[in-house]
């Protein structure tokens, strides 16, 4: 019985369409050197490639502004309406304009990392180790967006009330501040983890997919990914709009 038993388990082991998921691994990395410490080189690679694009076509929409929009600088007024009507219903009529570059960075930043991991074939490009992916599709690039949305309300709200903005934590007693402070440690928790393991499941999905049936089967699974990635990129912006409305918003 042990011997049949082992022979099946070779026999799955040489299919090659096993052997082709074995190959989907997660957590190889592309190191280089800078100084004395290693970054990720792929997440950097895929994060300029995202950042020119979006200065590409940045350019594209407002390099010839007309007073009435035409061509590519209508797409570019319509992100930007929708961007500022995202700011002014979390933040508020009286502070908002002043934080639409940063959600508008945020949200375009985030719409173009995650959809250029579901649209483009990153991985058929060789690197040394590892393999090319959406800059989300690493925990570091998530958690960095979140720090920086947690550095940002703190920002705002220490900049608007001083000192006073740390009477929060004891509001609407005392007894609250372990879990008012707990809430502020797993705001960039739960963005960091909700944006990653979103990206990263599409991802991994996709390259299965890829693997069992390579020709119909995975394309509407990349369009649901599409779709999914830029639902993603509002939520996170969101809730980065909706913490520092809160951290403007006055308590009496």
């Amino acid at each position: 019985m042990t011997e049949i038993l082992r022979k099946k388990i070779q026999f799955i082991m040489m299919n090659p369409l096993f052997s082709e998921l074995a190959e989907v691994s997660v957590g190889q990395h592309f190191y280089w050197q800078v100084g004395a410490y290693q970054v990720h080189g792929q997440v950097l690679l895929t994060s300029w490639f995202v950042l020119g694009l979006i200065f590409l076509l940045s350019f594209l929409g407002n390099s010839n502004l007309k007073s009435t929009p035409e061509g590519f600088q209508n797409f570019t007024e319509l992100v930007t309406e929708f961007i500022r009507d995202l700011a002014r219903t979390q933040i508020g009529e009286e502070d908002y304009l002043k934080w639409v570059p940063f959600l508008g960075t945020l949200f375009l930043f985030i719409l173009v990392s995650n959809w250029s991991g579901a649209l483009l074939p990153w991985h058929v490009i060789e690197i040394p180790n590892g393999e090319l992916a959406a800059p989300t599709n690493d925990i570091n690039t998530t958690v960095a967006l979140a720090l920086l949305t947690s550095i940002s309300y703190f920002y705002a709200g220490i900049r608007k009330k001083g000192l006073g903005y740390f009477k929060r934590y004891v509001e609407p007693a005392a007894f609250l501040l372990p879990i008012n402070v707990l809430e502020d440690f797993t705001k960039p928790l739960s963005l960091s983890f909700r944006l990653f393991g979103n990206i990263l499941a599409d991802e991994l999905v996709v390259g299965v997919l890829v693997a069992l049936v390579p020709l119909i089967i995975p394309i509407p699974i990349m369009l649901l990914g599409v779709f999914t990635s830029a639902i993603q990129a509002l939520v996170f912006s969101t809730l980065a709009g909706a913490y520092i409305g809160e951290a403007l918003e006055d308590h009496h």
